[in-house]
This record gives C-alpha cells, structure tokens and sequence, in this order.
C-alpha cells in the first residue's frame, strides 16, 4: 500500500515538473490559483452613461423626460450637463416696426424682412380721413402695444409657403415673454381667423379663437362695434370708396360687409337696393354672391 502511494505521489511529481517546464519553454510564466480572480470580476461592468451622439457629458445626469419632469441619473459630487449640439438655440429678432394689426418688419440678423402673420387677417388701415375697413386703426393700436419694441421668435409652417406674393415672409410671431401673437389678437378680438388656401398648423385653436371672441363680443364683436345707425336699418347698402377710388357696394352677408365703416363726410352712402347704388356709380364687390 505505502509503495503504491510512494509511486503514485512521483508520477504526480514528475508530471507537474514536466508542465512548469514547458510553461517555461513556451515563455509562458504561470499564475497560481490563488492569484485567478472570478469570471465577473474580470469583467469591466456596462457603461450606464453612455454618450449619444452630439451630447456633452459632464457630473451627475439631469434627464428631462417628455413630461418635463427631471430625473438625476448621477451621484458624483459635481453635476452632469447635457447639452444637445442638435438643437440650434432660440432666436429672438427686434420689431422695427408694426405695419398694421397683421404685418411687422423685423430686424433678421441685420436685414430688415418685411413678416405677413399667418392664420390672421385685421381689418385693413387706410388713409385716416377715408376709413374703409371697421376696427382697423384698433386692431392696429393693439398690435403696437403688444409688440413694438419686443423681441420675437418667428416660427414657419411646413404647410404654407416662405413667402407670399408680394415677397413678405409667412411666419407665427411669439414675444420674449412667452405671448403667442397670432392668436392673442384673435382671441382679444381684433384679427379674423383667416386661411389663405391650405389648412394651417395652428388653424384649429384659430378658429376656436374666433368662436370664444364672438361669444364673449370681444373687440370687433361687440354689438355696434362698426356703428351701423338705426336709420339705416332699411337702407343696410354699404356704398364705400376704397383706397383706389373704387366705389363698391356691400350687402349684408358679404365677406366684408361688417368690417366696412361708411364714412359719410368722405362720400361714402348707405343704399335701400341695389339698383339706386349702381345708378350713383357703385359697383357690386366682386366677393359678394
């Protein structure tokens, strides 16, 4: 028994003599169990904090999620940023000037571009002494108060053109502050929802606008905004004179029969028939049915 041992002990021997000399002629020098450390300890653990794409990284992570609620995702001493390279910052450009309730000029990195506000139309401000278009100079006033000398930030819409005929830019208009104008001046009465030819972006929450201002008699709404004298109850014929000369005449349900001011004391009449209006020289508008 001890002899079998004694044997079995030098092949033991012998055999791992055999395996460290040829670690030793490989070049291969090797490492003692105790030294081997577990599989997962080897292993680098997964970055958490991966870096997107156009992001920046620094200290403990701060995420805005769609909700807007913020999450911090880091607990290192100094705080995580992350900035999206992806995303220009807001621009904001100066009023230079407000042309009428639904046009501005605006200062575009030092060109001065001419802006023709989409979804609204104000009633139109003429020479003071022949007002055409009723609650056009307080449209106007409105959306000098409201903008002149403000900054703002000029949205475009995918839906509609970059320009219009004339050469104006199609923009939405928001102030510094946060005031969505387009729809400001339609929800304080002072513009008309107005769709050139296609649907809009924002052409829904327009026309609700416009809806909540006539129920409420806001601005242009208000009973006997445009002053329409009783006496002219039989004889409702706008006869009006345009900034052309142009004598046309509306009737009642006519696009712009509401916001035509008839100005008597610049020529301007009431007609009972159409007749009597086209024999004192008016011609019907070409908008009327």
């Amino acid at each position: 028994m001890k002899r079998a041992a004694f044997i079995f002990l030098t092949i033991f021997f012998y055999a791992d003599l055999l395996s460290v000399w040829g670690s030793f002629h490989k070049g291969v020098i090797p490492r003692s169990r105790s030294d081997e450390k577990p599989r997962f300890e080897q292993e680098q653990p997964r970055n958490l904090l991966s870096r997107p794409s156009g992001l920046e990284m620094t200290g403990n992570v701060t995420a805005e999620a769609d909700d807007g609620k913020k999450t911090e995702t880091g607990s290192s001493s100094s705080p995580i940023t992350i900035v999206r390279k992806d995303i220009q910052e807001e621009k904001f450009y100066r009023i230079v000037k407000v042309v009428d309730g639904d046009t501005v000029d605006v200062d575009i990195d030092g060109k001065i571009e001419r802006v023709r506000l989409i979804g609204i139309n104000t009633p139109e401000t003429v020479d003071p002494r022949r007002p055409v278009e009723c609650f056009g100079k307080e449209a106007s006033a409105e959306a000098k108060k409201l903008l002149s000398g403000k900054r703002v930030r000029l949205e475009a819409d995918k839906t509609q053109s970059d320009r219009d005929k004339y050469g104006r830019l199609l923009r939405y208009v928001t102030t510094e502050d946060g005031v969505f104008f387009n729809l400001e001046m339609i929800r304080l009465g002072y513009a008309y929802e107005y769709t050139y030819d296609l649907p809009y972006k924002y052409q829904s929450r327009f026309k609700d606008a416009q809806k909540e201002a006539e129920a409420k008699g806001a601005g242009l709404w208000a009973p006997g905004a445009c002053g329409t004298a009783d006496k002219n109850k039989n004889c409702p014929i706008k006869g009006n004179i345009n900034v052309k000369g142009e004598k046309i005449y509306h009737l009642p349900g006519c696009p712009y029969y509401d916001r035509t001011m008839i100005s008597e004391a610049d020529g301007e009449k009431w007609f009972c028939t159409e007749e009597e209006a086209a024999a004192a020289g008016w011609r019907k508008a070409e908008n009327c049915p």
